[in-house]
Parts: structure tokens; C-alpha cells; sequence
């Protein structure tokens, strides 16, 4: 098998670190993307930043990219929440998605969440998919200045946003055409330094629980989402594509239990 190269972003932490542990002792390249501790450093927050970590994973990969997985993201209640977690992603796979039609098996990936079940605002998803950034900065504000609650919906927003992306997009020319699979993985509850302080504290525990149920071995590590990404962005995902696929424990069988085709 010929060796694939892959391009991670968040890979400092949580499910980016241990997927691209995971992939390295598989044999694969992996460049990493992070704010500090990988082999780009990048604010994928800003324009700028997404656009030099595309130049740089392109440099170091000498133009040829086999898979991206994008694991950056903020739970952070705040407008910024949605520049990394959804313009973060997008944008990035819009200034890479040239070099991975090279490739002879192409894949990408982004982690959502099981959060894109949540409620959301269904205008700053809008925004997000209609690709104006400025816009939905101004109305992620807005629910911050609501409130604690309203602010609340930003991340579960820009998760929603990035499933629906991926529907739309994965169909296209640019990308079924030049036979690209472009999937989500939404996991549930994931023990990582992000979530830490919300299952260390017991209340907060309770709440998150009563949100996410996860019926089937409880919470998961980091390592148990690398292994789904993992296949998702391999050769042997050939028809794939198009799909939030959920890795969390029955949290959405139940709460949405059989009504997905209503």
C-alpha cells in the first residue's frame, strides 16, 4: 500500500492529536495543523491564517495530499466560535481541495457534532451557508448580548452548519466529480481537554448527559473518533460521501428514536 498524506487541522488535542498518532503508526504522512505545537502553526479564525496554512500543508506536502481532516474547532460561547468551527474548515478545504483532486483517492472529513441535533439559530446558519462570514460574526453577537442561552446555540449553529455543508457540497462537480468523498463524523460526548471542565464538574455533568444519552459504553476517547475518521479518509472509502455520521454512544437514536425521514 502507498504510503497516504494527510493534512490535520486541530492536531494539538483531542481527536486531531489522536488521529494523527493514529494514522502515523499506520505509516501514513501527516502534517498538522494547530495554533502552537505542530508543523503549522495558524489562526484558522482568520482569512489570512486559513489561507497560509493551505500554502504551507501544500509546500510541505510537495503538492500532493491524500486526505483532510478537519478537527479544529471552539465551544466558546463567542462570535469567534463560528470563524474556527465553520469559515475554519470551509475555507481551508476551498484553498486545498485543488491539490487533493492529484490524489487517486481523495477524502476529507470534518467533525461536527452530535450538538447539530441541538437547537440552533436558524439564521446564523443561514449566513454560514451562504458563506458570509462578516455577516454571521454580527449575528453570533447578537446572541451573545441575548444571553447565556441564546449565546449557547452558537456552537451548536456552526456544527449544524458544517452537516448541511457537506450535503450540499459533496454532490458537486468540483468535488464527487473529481471523486472526492466529503463526510462529518458527529460524536457525542468526547473526553478531551475542550469538554474537561464541563464532566469534572457534577452538575454540569448531569446537564450534558440529559443532553447527549449515551446508552452504549458511555463516553468516548478521543482514539475510538480517530478510528472512524481514520476510515472514512482511507482508499477504501469509495461511495461514502455526503454523511454526518454520528459516533456517539445511541444519542441520536435517542433522541430522535425512527422520525429521520419526516
Amino acid at each position: 500500500m502507498l504510503e497516504r498524506t494527510y493534512v490535520i487541522t486541530g492536531a494539538a488535542s483531542g481527536i486531531g492529536r489522536a488521529t494523527s498518532d493514529l494514522l502515523k503508526e499506520r505509516g501514513a504522512k501527516v502534517i498538522g495543523v494547530d495554533i502552537h505545537d505542530v508543523d503549522i502553526s495558524a489562526d484558522l479564525s482568520t482569512p489570512l491564517g486559513r489561507k497560509n496554512a493551505a500554502t504551507e500543508a501544500t509546500e510541505l506536502s510537495g503538492g500532493n495530499i491524500d486526505g483532510v481532516i478537519a478537527c479544529a474547532g471552539s465551544l466558546r460561547a463567542k462570535p469567534q466560535t463560528v470563524s474556527v468551527n465553520f469559515f475554519g474548515a470551509t475555507e481551508f478545504l476551498h484553498f486545498l481541495r485543488p491539490i487533493l483532486e492529484k490524489s487517486s483517492a481523495p477524502r476529507v472529513v470534518i467533525t461536527s457534532s452530535m450538538a447539530s441535533l441541538l437547537p440552533i439559530s436558524p439564521e446564523l446558519v443561514a449566513e454560514m451557508l451562504a458563506g458570509n462570514e462578516e455577516a454571521a460574526l454580527v449575528s453570533a453577537q447578537k446572541l451573545v448580548t441575548q444571553g447565556r442561552e441564546t449565546a449557547d446555540l452558537i456552537y451548536n449553529s456552526t456544527k449544524r452548519a458544517i452537516s448541511r455543508w457537506v450535503r450540499r457540497e459533496c454532490v458537486k462537480a468540483e468535488w464527487a466529480g473529481a471523486g472526492i468523498a466529503l463526510n462529518a463524523v458527529g460524536p457525542g460526548t468526547v473526553e478531551t481537554p475542550m469538554v474537561a471542565r464541563l464532566v469534572e464538574n457534577p452538575a454540569s455533568l448531569v446537564a450534558l448527559d440529559s443532553l447527549i444519552p449515551m446508552p452504549l459504553n458511555y463516553h468516548l476517547k478521543a482514539r475510538q473518533v480517530g478510528y472512524l475518521l481514520a476510515w472514512l479518509t482511507s482508499d477504501e472509502n469509495t461511495h461514502t460521501t455526503g454523511q454526518t455520521i454520528y459516533i456517539d454512544g445511541g444519542a441520536d437514536a435517542s433522541i430522535r428514536a425512527d422520525d429521520i425521514w419526516s
